[in-house]
């Protein structure tokens, strides 16, 4: 897998300090939870492109509104019915005493975004007792990230153009790259998108497969005038997080840059079909230009992906 020399890749991790993940898998049901906590301070924003979104509480991390950043990430499978999870998220944080005062109150903010996966379809969804479990294993600050058909991408599958008979094996990975001065970076990606999966090469390593067939790019297939997509079925959705000190009009430019790295591996991506997103949050002190920051995303975006769609 093509990587980068400069960095430091910390692979099926996001670690960085204060960070944890916490994973629901329901493999029956072909669906899951997935929960990023983050540090008290934190601040963050959001770039949603694709035509079929499936989020929760992305405009309060506008930069002309109040909230400074979320307490935690919340993914999900399910589609819209799968954002209930975020509910359970925001029970377990107020248990643990996290999140904004409000006259006497404590609000965790606990932005969300669900993909469209094979539970979406049989009534069998993520609820608020899955996203609350999934809560509580990351307040333990585990940093660790199964790959492949766990947590939010256990329902996943990828290159849907002819098909969800004829996709392929989505999934979930997360990659931290650390640069030479220290900078750190790390990118969630959960996979189940309408197009193809490609390697930095050009070789398709999921998409659409025909029995006995290798793979195909979906890019041919929509250009001339094949299959008509099915609307609200596929989506890839990713949460980076960085050690900078960024604010929300910052990384609302870094979520942007991010989405770059989902185009170099999903073809195509940010289609009428998908509701592509990236939530982006900065946890720390170091100084950090943004456009840096989303340089890297970018890349480590591109490395999630890939190696979600190629899990042993």
């Amino acid at each position: 897998m093509q990587g980068a020399p400069d960095f430091l890749m910390l692979w099926d991790r996001l670690d960085l300090r204060g960070v944890g993940v916490g994973c629901v898998d329901d493999w029956d049901r072909a669906t899951g939870v997935t929960v990023i906590v983050l540090p008290d301070g934190s601040t963050g924003s959001a770039d949603v492109r694709g035509g079929a979104p499936a989020t929760r509480e992305t405009d309060c991390l506008r930069p002309d509104n109040l909230v400074p950043g979320p307490h935690a990430v919340c993914l999900a499978g399910g589609s819209a019915f799968g954002l209930a999870a975020a509910d359970g998220v925001m029970q377990a944080l107020g248990t643990a005493g996290r999140g904004l005062a409000f006259g006497g109150v404590r609000v965790p903010i606990v932005p969300a975004a669900a993909i469209f996966d094979r539970a979406a379809s049989t009534g069998r969804w993520p609820d608020a007792a899955a996203g609350r479990r999934a809560a509580e294993r990351a307040l333990a600050l585990d940093a660790a990230v199964p790959r492949g058909a766990f947590g939010a991408g256990s329902g996943a599958s990828v290159g849907k153009l002819l098909g969800p008979e004829l996709a392929m094996p989505g999934g979930q990975a997360a990659v931290t790259l650390v640069a030479a001065d220290g900078l750190r970076v790390g990118a969630l990606a959960v996979v189940n998108a309408l197009g193809s999966i490609v390697s930095g090469q050009g070789d398709i390593l999921a998409g659409p497969r025909p029995e006995g067939s290798r793979p195909l790019a979906s890019l041919p297939l929509l250009a001339s005038g094949g299959p008509t997509p099915r609307a609200g079925e596929a989506t890839t959705i990713v949460c980076v997080v960085t050690d900078a000190r960024l604010d929300k009009a910052q990384l609302r430019r870094v979520a942007a840059m991010a989405q770059d790295g989902l185009s170099r591996a999903v073809e195509p991506s940010h289609t009428l079909y998908d509701g592509d997103t990236v939530i982006a949050a900065a946890i720390g002190d170091r100084p950090a230009d943004s456009s840096r920051v989303g340089a890297i995303s970018a890349h480590a975006v591109t490395l999630a992906i890939r190696r979600a769609v190629t899990a042993p």
